[in-house]
C-alpha cells in the first residue's frame, strides 16, 4: 500500500518547481502590497503550504484510470453510513477485544491504514491554518470539512466530468477522518508554535525606509507598466502613428509620476516609488531618467525598423545596426554588473540622481 502513496508524492515533488514558478508573480505582489517586503521565513512556510496542498491533491486524484472512457464503477458511487470503516477493519483484520496479542496485526491491515491516512493527509492542514493564519478552531474545522468536501466531490465527479464515470467513490467516512485530522493539527500547532518564530511579530523592528528596493521588484513593476502600454503602442503601430511613441513614454513616465510623486501604475502595484534629492520629486529628474532610459536607448531601437524598412542602403542600414547592437549590448552588461553589485547604480538613475524607495503608504 506504501507504493500507492509514493507514485502520486513523487509527481507532486516532481511538478512543484513549475507550480511554484507560477505561485511566484503572485506571491510576490502580494506580499508587496501587504508587508511592504519579502520575508525569508514567511516565503518558506506559504511555499511549504503550496507543496503540502499538491501532495494532498495528487493523492486524491492519483493514479488516473488508463482512459478518460472508463468503465462505471460495480458497486454505488456513495457510502454514506458513518463508522463503517470499523466494520471494515473487523472483518478484514480478525482483531479480537479479548486477545491484545492480535492488536499488533492492526497495524498491518488495509482498512486500518486507510483510516490512518486519511486523519494524516490533513493534519499539516491544521497546523498551517492555526500558525500561519491564525484560525479559530471553528475556522479550522469548517476548512477542514470543506476541504475534504472537495477532495470526495472531486473523485465522485470524475474530476469535474474529465472522466465519464467516478473511479472513486464519495465516502462519509473520509468528511470525518479528514475533518478528524485538521483538528488534530489545529490542536498539535499550538506545542509547534512554542518552537517556531511567531507570524504576527516577524514585521517588529523592520525598518521599511532602510530597505532596499531589489530589482525583482523593479522587474515586477516594469513588466506591469509595460503590460499596460504595450497594447496602446500595438494600436498606435496599426494606426500607422509611431510618432506617438515619444508623447505616450512622456505622458505615462515623466507626468504620471511627477503628479504622483514618483509612481507608475506598476510601481503602486509593488509599493515603490520613485525618489529624487528632495522630499518633492521634481520634473527636470523624471525627464533626464525617463529620457535617457526610454527616448535615447529606447527611441533608438524603436527607429531602426523605420528606418531599415525606409532605407533600401546598406550604408546606412548596417552602420545603424552595429551602433544598435554595441549599445544593447553594453547596456546589457552594466545591468548585468547593477543587479550582482549592489554598490553601483544604473546611468540613467546615477546622472538624474534618482533612485527607488518603498511607498510607506
Amino acid at each position: 500500500m506504501l507504493d500507492s502513496y509514493l507514485f502520486p508524492i513523487s509527481y507532486a515533488f516532481f511538478t512543484f518547481p513549475i507550480a511554484a514558478a507560477l505561485f511566484t508573480m503572485p506571491f510576490l505582489v502580494v506580499q508587496y502590497r501587504r508587508h511592504g517586503y519579502i520575508h525569508k521565513y514567511r516565503a518558506l512556510i506559504l511555499y511549504l503550504l503550496l507543496l503540502y496542498l499538491m501532495n494532498a491533491v495528487y493523492l486524491i486524484v492519483l493514479p488516473f484510470p488508463s482512459t478518460v472512457h472508463n468503465r462505471p464503477p460495480e458497486r454505488s458511487y456513495f457510502q454514506l453510513i458513518p463508522f463503517h470503516f470499523l466494520a471494515d477493519i473487523a472483518k478484514e483484520t480478525g482483531v479480537r477485544i479479548d486477545q491484545p496479542s492480535t492488536y499488533l496485526h492492526l497495524l498491518k491491515e488495509r482498512a486500518f491504514q486507510q483510516v490512518a491516512f486519511n486523519v494524516a493527509l490533513t493534519v499539516p492542514f491544521g497546523l498551517f491554518l492555526r500558525y500561519y493564519f491564525r484560525a479559530r478552531w471553528t475556522r479550522c474545522l469548517l476548512f477542514s470539512f470543506g476541504l475534504s468536501l472537495f477532495f470526495e466531490v472531486t473523485q465522485v465527479t470524475g474530476i469535474y466530468g474529465i472522466f465519464d464515470y467516478p473511479y472513486r467513490l464519495f465516502d462519509v467516512d473520509d468528511l470525518m477522518t479528514n475533518t478528524l485530522g485538521g483538528m488534530i493539527g489545529y490542536v498539535a500547532a499550538e506545542w509547534l508554535a512554542s518552537h517556531l518564530p511567531r507570524i504576527d511579530r516577524l514585521d517588529e523592528n523592520v525598518d521599511l525606509a532602510t530597505k532596499r528596493v531589489t530589482y525583482t521588484r523593479r522587474g515586477i513593476a516594469f513588466l506591469i507598466d509595460w503590460a499596460i502600454l504595450f497594447p496602446v503602442g500595438a494600436v498606435l503601430a496599426v494606426l500607422h502613428l509611431r510618432l506617438a511613441y515619444l508623447p505616450l513614454v512622456i505622458a505615462y513616465f515623466i507626468v504620471v509620476p511627477y503628479a504622483t510623486n514618483g509612481q507608475t501604475a506598476g510601481k503602486w502595484v509593488v509599493r515603490i516609488r520613485v525618489k529624487g534629492q528632495g522630499e518633492r520629486l521634481r520634473l527636470r529628474e523624471l525627464a533626464v531618467r525617463y529620457g535617457l532610459l526610454y527616448v535615447v536607448i529606447g527611441g533608438v531601437n524603436l527607429a531602426y525598423p523605420i528606418i531599415a524598412v525606409q532605407s533600401s542602403s546598406p550604408w546606412l542600414n548596417i552602420p545603424y545596426a552595429f551602433v544598435l547592437f554595441a549599445m544593447n549590448l553594453t547596456f546589457a552588461v552594466h545591468l548585468i554588473r547593477c543587479v550582482f553589485n549592489r554598490k553601483r547604480t544604473l546611468f540613467y538613475e546615477k546622472r538624474s540622481g534618482t533612485g527607488h524607495v518603498i511607498s510607506l503608504k
